[in-house]
């Protein structure tokens, strides 16, 4: 596949995403694709096709600015700026995100978010992430809770 190829899959994928259709972002991926973020960690594609049907069911007012978009045979890259609101108490969350991307017959192999796991967490947990933020379990903590969520997601879909 082309750099423009690849270039276009990306689009294609944030696109998806700022209408919160998560069915063409897994699409995206290849069957064997992997995931890895600072709040989930490591995901295999199922797991990251859950993960963004959750993410899209509960960003009712998620806004997705994509910039920075470059891709070339093998891989690619993008600048994301996510503006949403987080939990029970819809705290304000503007998430700087360095997508990284490995492709593979025009599909994604493997998608690395990259971000400031302290700033996101003072913004989207207010006083307990500025706490947090301090010390050396935020990290564990925050993926415990939101593989946790990721769980009892699955749950409820293989239930309906």
């Amino acid at each position: 596949m082309s750099a423009a190829d690849h270039r276009a899959l990306i689009v294609r994928f944030y696109d998806a995403l700022g209408r919160r259709d998560a069915a063409v972002m897994a699409a995206c991926y290849a069957r064997d694709a992997t995931f890895r973020d600072p709040v989930f960690g490591q995901l295999d594609a199922a797991d990251a096709a859950a993960m963004w049907r959750m993410l899209c069911a509960r960003g009712k007012d998620l806004k997705i600015a994509t910039t920075g978009i470059h891709a070339d045979a093998e891989g690619g890259r993008a600048h994301v700026q996510a503006s949403y609101s987080y939990g029970p108490t819809a705290r304000p969350v503007v998430n700087e995100i360095d997508a990284a991307f490995r492709f593979r017959r025009g599909l994604i192999v493997e998608h690395v978010d990259q971000f400031d796991l302290r700033r996101w967490a003072r913004q989207a947990l207010g006083l307990s992430g500025r706490v947090l933020a301090f010390t050396p379990l935020l990290g564990p903590t925050v993926r415990r809770q939101a593989n946790g969520a990721l769980a009892s997601w699955r749950r409820r879909e293989q239930a309906e």
